[in-house]
């Protein structure tokens, strides 16, 4: 490094440093007094607390299940589908259903029976017992026990659920983790099982693998054993924590002990999951390409001289983020325009280069009288307030300020009409930050006061204790349904830092202010896999980390790991250095091109996985077991995963790894660089040279590919038997009816058979068709009876009904 570039980056973290020192008082002022107005808050605490519901009194059969009233606590069971129950124990406060996407379930027909031990109660799919003193077990439809429950314990406030473990059984899933894919794996600092804290929450620059709580806490879990796997979600919002030793605790502050349960295999469990909290729309298809990034891009010119510079270098871009850095003051809603003098010809012109860009949104609005904002919200009675009505106002970006009440659907109304003008300047999209919500403070939780803290709650009423949990959510509700109404011709996009269960109805989310490390990279995968199996489909990290530099061999592993990943976003922080592709010069900017125009062709196979999580709620992104739950050696793997069911791919997260050994689930694989085939369901090693990651292809796969207008069907044979795949097209954008190609592979001693079925009335949006075979050297082909030029393994065609290829491997 050079002296003068030495002198410019310690100026530079000088400058940073007196920056941050000017929120050092605010937030001093802000901690001594969001500590005494808690002290002065009573304590809410009523219920009756007890150890045990006492005996079982009596019984009674219901449309959907079943009540069982005990001495001191009632149970009431109802069955939403035969496979998908509802457990409620009460008395406990009533949760609002945020959450919840749907409530018109048929009854389901139940036989409720008594036994020598207590009461059963059966839908054919899922039967539970009740013990006389309140514990519960689980039977599948085969009649394997997958779970046991403890009576639970009543507190003034909350509850505590305990549920003994198997001692094989992994836990997956409490939705932004920096742990363990398995839960159950993670340790604290003394070496005892990790309690997780369910309190969503600002890492504040940055965090490392281990740190928690994180931006999105979701009381859901997915356990899996030899005896099977199931799910459970706690509609509850209040803080919660869980451990997972030889018993699963979860012990709530607050609220009702109301719980879901299903099980199945894992693709089973988040259809189910998602049937009742949403499905996550499709999104737009430019979404699913590369986004570009930084806190600090600051001006016009520096966002298009970077766009030009992409263009310049032929590197694909979708997306543009701005940061804080271009707003008024940092606040929200605005985009400073004497740097950005004329926006709607700025985004007009990016529209044309095929760049979205995409504005920062953070919640706290600036506490002044000079803000049109905050006079509207304040005359409206959208803000948070003390039980005394005074507004609640705490330290951030814009300086002090107060916080909209998403739990009022008049307060979320509001905010939704204020992303209109920025959306008639050509804004595409809205990241929200901050919202868990975030404040600055100089000890404590960085957060408005739980206890004081007061909140609409629809009506009803309640504080921040129930409220915080779910504020993410609401904000990214208002500003969907904004979107919707603002351009009902086009499909919303946000991207939103904290959330709750159902956020994936609403937004994508990103994991946030990571460290640059070795470390973090390995740490990234688990975060994503344990989202993906929390109900949240679309993340991805900042790549590279946010906070550091990253060496060029680390920006390169963790630029190709996110290659596969749904969100394909560079971000970083503003006193570290610029992060563009070119930085690095070469040969690592080279590999990110390839890399870039590889995302790129992969578009079909992105979109078509897209669409299947907006019909049964899979994630894009899954972990190995999901290929073959009964396979042990899979369930703690967490440096490799699915994307879809078709490829594998394995990261490469140590500094100067030119191998690595990978365990493959059962089945043929093909090595995606080489067309190699491995047999599954053992560990074999591969080269790692810095041009590549592992990454491997299920043998029977079709991996649909483009490039401009040509469709590229690369065919990966069965050893035997038969294999499909399919693509779906549309316009990209709106919610016009689009097409579904399917396609099915046989093969037989002579060679492979293809057949094309084709359904919806949306164009077919390709002017040529080739088909490149994997693993397999053709001899002949025809096209629907017609004899067709073979060139190597590539086929030169147009869309058929019936392919067969006569060849050998």
């Amino acid at each position: 490094m050079t002296l003068f570039k030495q002198l410019y980056l310690k100026f530079r973290y000088y400058i940073v440093g007196l920056f941050y020192f000017k929120y050092t008082i605010p937030a001093f002022l802000y901690s001594l007094e969001r500590d005494r107005v808690e002290r002065a808050e009573p304590q809410l605490g009523t219920a009756e607390p007890f150890d045990s519901p006492g005996k079982l009194l009596n019984v009674e059969s219901t449309p959907r299940g079943a009540n069982f009233y005990f001495e001191q606590a009632e149970l009431h069971i109802s069955y939403l589908t035969r496979d998908l129950v509802r457990v409620d124990w009460k008395p406990g406060l009533e949760p609002i259903p945020y959450a919840i996407a749907r409530q018109d379930w048929p009854e389901v027909e139940t036989t409720l029976a008594e036994t020598e031990d207590g009461w059963t109660l059966d839908s054919g799919e899922l039967q539970m017992a009740v013990a006389w003193d309140g514990s519960l077990q689980w039977r599948d439809r085969a009649g394997a026990l997958f779970r046991q429950e403890q009576p639970p314990q009543r507190k003034p406030e909350g509850w505590i659920h305990r549920a003994p473990l198997e001692q094989d059984e992994r836990i997956y899933g409490l939705g932004e983790r920096a742990s363990s894919l398995n839960l159950r794996q993670a340790e604290d600092k003394e070496g005892n099982p990790k309690t997780f804290r369910i309190w969503n929450f600002d890492a504040a620059g940055k965090y490392t693998p281990g740190s928690d709580p994180m931006y999105i806490s979701i009381p859901i879990y997915m356990g899996l054993h030899n005896n099977g796997s199931y799910l459970i979600f706690y509609e509850n919002s209040y803080e919660g924590h869980f451990t997972f030793a030889d018993v699963a605790t979860a012990d709530f502050e607050g609220g009702p002990l109301r719980y879901y349960l299903t099980s199945g295999p894992p693709a089973q469990l988040l259809e189910r999951y998602t049937k009742l909290t949403g499905l996550s729309p499709l999104p737009p298809r430019w979404a699913l390409g590369y986004h570009q990034s930084r806190w600090g891009y600051r001006t016009e010119k520096n966002i298009q001289d970077m766009v030009d510079e992409f263009q310049a270098r032929d590197l694909p871009l979708s997306a543009v983020h701005l940061d804080i850095d271009c707003q008024v003051g940092f606040r929200a809603f605005t985009i400073d325009p004497d740097r950005f003098p004329n926006l709607p010809k700025f985004t007009e012109d990016l529209l044309e280069k095929g760049v979205r860009f995409i504005a920062i949104l953070n919640p706290g609005i600036k506490y002044s009288r000079d803000s049109n904002l905050f006079l509207e919200g304040q005359l409206l009675g959208a803000f948070c307030t003390r039980s005394d009505g005074t507004l609640v106002s705490a330290p951030v970006w814009p300086g002090w300020s107060v916080f909209p009440d998403f739990t009022n659907s008049k307060v979320r109304h509001w905010w939704s009409r204020q992303y209109r003008y920025l959306l008639d300047a050509g804004v595409t999209g809205f990241w929200h930050d901050m919202n868990e919500p975030a404040c600055f403070v100089a000890w404590g939780d960085g957060t408005l006061p739980p206890r004081s803290t007061k909140h609409f709650m629809e009506g009803r009423g309640g504080d921040h204790r129930e409220a915080h949990n779910l504020y993410g959510l609401l904000q990214a509700q208002a500003g969907y349904e904004s979107l919707c109404n603002h351009h009902p011709d086009r499909r919303p996009f946000i991207v939103s830092r904290s959330g709750w269960a159902g956020l994936q109805r609403y937004a994508w989310t990103w994991t946030g202010d990571i460290e640059s490390s070795w470390g973090a990279l390995h740490q990234t995968i688990a975060t994503v896999l344990g989202m993906g199996l929390s109900g949240i489909p679309y993340s991805g990290p900042d790549i590279g980390g946010f906070q550091g530099n990253p060496s060029p061999e680390l920006y390169l592993r963790w630029f190709q790991m996110a290659t596969f990943l749904p969100f394909y976003r560079t971000h970083s922080s503003n006193n570290v250095e610029a992060r563009p592709p070119w930085v690095y010069g070469e040969p690592t900017l080279s590999i990110v091109k390839a890399f870039l125009e590889l995302r790129y062709r992969l578009m079909p196979y992105f979109y078509t996985l897209a669409q299947e999580t907006s019909q049964k709620g899979y994630p894009l992104v899954r972990p190995l077991f999901w290929a073959d739950p009964q396979d042990s050696q899979l369930w703690d793997i967490e440096d490799g995963f699915l994307l879809g069911d078709a490829l594998l791919i394995w990261a490469v997260a140590e500094k100067g790894m030119r191998s690595r050994s990978v365990r493959l689930p059962q089945g043929t694989w093909y090595y995606f660089w080489q067309d190699r085939q491995f047999e599954g369901g053992q560990s074999v090693t591969v080269e790692t040279p810095l041009e590549q990651i592992p990454v491997f292809v299920k043998a029977g796969s079709i991996v649909p590919m483009e490039e401009g207008n040509c469709l590229i069907l690369h065919l990966y044979p069965p050893v035997q038997g038969s294999g499909e795949g399919w693509i779906y097209s549309d316009a990209g954008d709106g919610y016009e009816e689009g097409r579904s190609d399917r396609f099915y592979m046989v093969r037989d001693e002579q060679g492979l058979e293809v057949r094309w079925e084709e359904e919806g009335t949306y164009p077919f949006p390709y002017t040529q068709v080739q088909v490149h075979l994997h693993g397999f050297q053709p001899q002949q082909a025809w096209i629907d009876d017609r004899e067709v030029e073979i060139q190597g393994r590539l086929i030169q065609g147009e869309r058929f009904s019936r392919l067969y290829v006569r060849g050998s491997d």
